[in-house]
This record gives structure tokens, C-alpha cells and sequence, in this order.
């Protein structure tokens, strides 16, 4: 059983820049099946725009999805880990920040990602949440 995040996290994690449309960032979440984006400069990480972000931030306030960037919208204040750290702190870091996925750094070179899902597919394979992580996407 892994004991370290490196042993589980997703590495070269999909970015886009504080510059990237949101419009943009949108086709990446559907077209990669994912509900978060890490924003980046240079490997080091500036925030992070999930698909409730786009709702919240964006589409609520009519914003236009050309004009409108990464950084307008994505959270700056990130909670992360680094790739050394035992899954147990990473489950820590999620139950107390209220966040459902990590992004990994090392020093503070962006390094990876990590999320509830694949935690509960390393340490309990036959949960409910393992089988919905596990699962093809819906199209």
C-alpha cells in the first residue's frame, strides 16, 4: 500500500496560464474530464479555477467567457502538499480545508495533483467513492 503522495499523484498535472480564457478553460474540463485546472506561470503555481468557479464567478455575473481570464477567476489562496507528505496529511489537508483535491508541490515547483478519488482508490478499492472515481465519464 503507497504511504507517500508521490506514489499516487497524478504528475504533470493539466495547467493553463493567468492569461487563458475561460472559454478555453471550459473545453479543457469537458474534453479532459476534469473539474479543476491548475493555473500556473512558469511550473509555479498562481491558483486554481474549478467548475464552480466558472458557475460562481463567471456565468452568475455575466461575464464574457473571451475576455474573462484564469485569474479573474480562480482562487489564489491554494492549499497544497508536497510529494514527501504521508496520505494521511493529505486527507488531513482535505477534511480541514473542505477541498476534494490537492495540487502538489515541491518547493514551490508545481509537481502534480491529487484528489479524494484516487486516495480512496489506493487505501479502500471496493468504497462507493473508489467505484465512482473509477468509472467512465459520463458523455
Amino acid at each position: 500500500m503507497a504511504q507517500r503522495i508521490s506514489e499516487i499523484m497524478t504528475a504533470d498535472p493539466i495547467t493553463v496560464t493567468p492569461q487563458t480564457e475561460i472559454s478555453e478553460i471550459a473545453r479543457l474540463m469537458r474534453d479532459e474530464d476534469f473539474g479543476e485546472v491548475l493555473v500556473s506561470e512558469q511550473d509555479h503555481l498562481r491558483g486554481v479555477v474549478t467548475d464552480r468557479d466558472l458557475v460562481v464567478r463567471a456565468m452568475a455575473d455575466d461575464r464574457d467567457a473571451h475576455s474573462t481570464r484564469a485569474q479573474d477567476v480562480c482562487s489564489s489562496d491554494v492549499v497544497t502538499c508536497s510529494p514527501d507528505a504521508e496520505i494521511d496529511e493529505a486527507v488531513r489537508l482535505m477534511r480541514e480545508n473542505a477541498v476534494r483535491r490537492l495540487p502538489i508541490v515541491d518547493g514551490d515547483e508545481l509537481v502534480g495533483t491529487v484528489s479524494i478519488g484516487d486516495i480512496a482508490l489506493e487505501r479502500d478499492p471496493n468504497s462507493a467513492l473508489a467505484d465512482v472515481s473509477s468509472a467512465q465519464p459520463n458523455r
